[in-house]
């Protein structure tokens, strides 16, 4: 039977994504591996390959279309002896599925089409459409599943897709005995399925913002899917992790002698460290060193880890990626180098695989090289702290034997999550981070 190519699921948090380009048509026979489309994520865009061998029956995505659910149908695939008369009703028409990023829906008549995809599922039979008033109830197979899960008539339930189709929002907000709004020629409620996110529109409402702006010239930006979940992830983060802040003076004068001498010695490999290196192995140090911070919230309890997995942002047009060093300090300072400089490069290309820039227990965030002095950065969940980095800059500094000198000095600021870590082990774990910059020969002990 023809079987539904569904959106995959290319990362573990990814909920939707937009549909690149096709490197097939409909007519075209495909094999298990051939590259069949480019999906963007919020983060990166990837291939998807075929898993089945066939034909392309039928294509109901178009290329360009953006907010396509995970396991939605993208294509239709025939096996050998099929044709397009076998589809039947299996898919919505290819222009309604592109817009409205509905499921298809199989008719009550026809056995539904398999489905394939990273994270799908064979698709199992839907019940009977059921009718109202004589008329055939429009539902996805999804809808009719949790209906029926749920105990919920779907006569009893108002449709918010396409053609009044019953989707998975309406059943889960429907309450039992419910009965359907009564219709008017308003326009449609807004997705109840928005992103979590969606929080990141708390306060005014663009309506207002816009009117209040009324009569100034402006320009409308669309956001896309990194800014979206940039705005959704930080502000679920600033209002759901209890921050606190921690800020130290570190003094980088023996670390800036040392760099000079390293780099004039590695000359000949075509090695040249950064500040930025230093402070990621200073980091990765120290959470061995201090292992009780080596943590990440996971709801009901923290995860403590062994190794030190260091992600570190990186600016790239339109948002940021926090590529992870895992393994962190068990690395040589050249070999950390080395690895960011390959993991910044292909973030800015959007090139990162998503086990690439997922997890490590904490962060780095470096403005210094903008010029900025000293920063708040605000906590990725699940990771416990986050590191904001300032310039170094030159500042009069009182010696031990009380002399006034001038030395190069960087301001940092640890944000904590309180759930994991408590005052006095975030200022132990900044100490040592501090310990490690100013005395660096240690590091490579």
């Amino acid at each position: 039977m023809p079987i539904e190519i569904l959106m995959p699921a290319l990362s573990p948090t990814m909920e939707e994504g937009t549909l690149a380009k096709w490197h097939v048509k409909e007519g075209d026979t495909v094999s298990s591996g051939d590259i069949m489309a480019e999906i963007e994520t919020d983060k990166a865009t990837m291939e998807f390959e075929a898993v089945d061998e066939g034909v392309i029956g039928k294509i109901l995505i178009d290329e360009g279309s953006e907010g396509v659910k995970v396991n939605t149908p993208i294509a239709v695939l025939l096996e050998d002896g099929e044709s397009a008369d076998d589809i039947g009703e299996v898919s919505a028409p290819k222009g309604e599925a592109s817009s409205n990023a509905a499921p298809a829906e199989a008719s009550d008549d026809t056995a539904p089409a398999k489905g394939y995809g990273k994270g799908a599922t064979d698709a199992t039979p839907a019940p009977a459409a059921g009718s109202k008033d004589g008329e055939r109830i429009f539902a996805s197979p999804l809808a009719r599943r949790i209906a029926a899960d749920k105990g919920l008539d779907l006569a009893d339930i108002s449709g918010s897709g396409p053609r009044g189709r019953i989707v998975k929002a309406d059943v889960e907000n429907a309450k039992p005995g419910a009965k359907p709004a009564a219709a008017s020629d308003s326009k449609p409620a807004a997705k109840t399925d928005a992103p979590a996110g969606a929080a990141m529109a708390a306060g005014p409402s663009t309506e207002t913002v816009i009117k209040t702006y009324e009569g100034r010239p402006f320009e409308e930006v669309k956001l896309d899917g990194m800014r979206k979940t940039i705005a959704a992830r930080l502000t679920e983060a600033k209002q759901s992790v209890p921050h606190f802040y921690l800020r130290r003076d570190i003094q980088l004068d023996a670390l800036m002698k040392f760099r000079s001498q390293l780099n004039k010695q590695l000359e000949a490999r075509e090695v040249k460290l950064s500040v930025n290196d230093f402070i990621i192995k200073a980091c990765a140090l120290a959470l061995q060193q201090v292992p009780e911070a080596n943590a990440v919230w996971a709801g009901d309890r923290t995860l403590k880890f062994e190794k030190s997995d260091v992600a570190v942002a990186v600016a790239i047009e339109g948002g940021l990626f926090t590529p992870v060093l895992k393994d962190a300090e068990m690395k040589s300072l050249s070999a950390l180098s080395a690895e960011m400089k390959d993991l910044a490069t292909r973030a800015r290309d959007r090139k990162l695989a998503p086990h690439e820039y997922q997890g490590g227990s904490f962060a780095i965030s470096n403005l210094g090289m903008f010029g900025i002095d000293n920063f708040d950065a605000i906590i990725n969940p699940p990771h416990a702290a986050i590191l904001a980095v300032g310039a170094g800059v030159k500042k009069p500094i009182v010696g031990a034997d009380g002399e006034l000198t001038v030395g190069i000095v960087m301001s940092v600021t640890l944000s904590v999550d309180h759930r994991v870590i408590d005052g006095a082990l975030g200022a132990n774990l900044l100490t040592a981070i501090k310990d490690n910059l100013e005395n660096p020969m240690t590091m490579l002990a």
